[in-house]
């Protein structure tokens, strides 16, 4: 890691009187605990108090988190005057954002840490690494870098990260992410504690996700999973749905898995999964990104049209 771009990072932090962090809308676990650790590094390290912004849902079993009580919704916020310094992190791109945009726009100066392919960034400091696993594996390797003090809650928080990032290291793709996971084991880091915090989903979120796995179309010869969330089920959604990926990528034979969401009247979320095939081509085709075999996009039409759109992206598929 670029050692100038990190000392840019430090004294931009230390002289910066306010300060705010930003995830992505809908966060989920890589970017909720990246932003509340990245708070408590700055509160430790620099004795600054950081403003921890989010949009849209947070996931019930996200609930019990360290530190979850810090995160404000951005409308409850203050954001009358420009931040002197503002993070964005796991954003992927401009459209994730959501409601912390217009803070962004007015802020003095921007540093963003990603782990998402983009050609399109939007800080003046970049700390990006599609390699990463997670944004809690870049921050991990920052604090690291350069000796930052991280308490438990931190250290929680990066597990937390990494966990739900990679499914449980499902999606691992190098080996440096179980170095890390380890570093953090042996520093006191309880994974069974962890995994056991994270089961705290209300039953009509279970009973949803059961109903919309039984509900999916199998097409292309069973190759394609197409999910699909109606308004109603969605206000029932814990997330994205990754439960319902998750269930659906087990099956044999599928090799694709789309879960569309209708979010608003005019509004469909797209998740989309490759066993062993890339994704992504398919999500920057909807204007959204991700990573090879993890996607998604927003897309400013009607679940029946996007429905549409799918089915005639992957026509085709082999």
């Amino acid at each position: 890691m670029n050692l100038e771009k990190l000392k840019l990072l430090s004294d931009k932090i230390s002289k910066a009187r306010t300060i705010a962090i930003a995830g992505h809308k809908n966060p989920d676990g890589d970017s909720l605990c990246s932003v509340l650790a990245l708070a408590q590094l700055i509160k430790l390290n620099f004795n600054k108090d950081a403003v921890c912004l989010y949009d849209g849902n947070i996931p019930d079993m996200l609930d019990n988190v360290p530190l979850r009580d810090m995160m404000v919704y951005f409308s409850k916020a203050d954001l009358s005057h420009p931040f002197d310094l503002m993070f964005v992190l796991d954003y992927g791109t401009k459209n994730h954002i959501g409601g912390a945009m217009p803070a962004l726009e007015k802020a003095g100066f921007i540093i963003e840490i990603d782990h998402h392919k983009n050609d399109d960034n939007i800080g003046d400091l970049c700390l990006n690494d599609d390699k990463a696993a997670s944004v809690g594996e870049i921050l991990f390797n920052i604090s690291n870098k350069l000796k930052w003090l991280r308490d438990h809650a931190v250290n929680d928080l990066f597990a937390i990260s990494i966990l739900t990032d990679t499914g449980y290291f499902k999606y691992a793709r190098k080996g440096s992410i179980f170095r890390v996971m380890a570093s953090l084991v042996d520093s006191g880091v309880d994974v069974e504690y962890i995994s056991n915090l994270l089961d705290n989903k209300p039953r009509k979120t279970v009973v949803t996700e059961a109903d919309v796995v039984a509900k999916t179309e199998f097409l292309f010869h069973g190759k394609l999973a197409l999910a699909t969330i109606d308004a109603d089920a969605y206000k029932n959604l814990d997330g994205r749905g990754e439960t319902v990926l998750s269930l659906l990528r087990q099956i044999k034979g599928i090799e694709y898995i789309v879960l569309l969401k209708r979010q608003k009247a005019n509004q469909t979320g797209v998740s989309l999964r490759g066993k062993t095939k890339p994704v992504d081509k398919f999500a920057a085709a909807l204007g959204g990104g991700g990573h090879t075999y993890a996607a998604g996009a927003v897309v400013q039409d009607s679940l029946e049209n996007v429905r549409c759109k799918i089915l005639e992206l992957f026509r085709g598929i082999k």
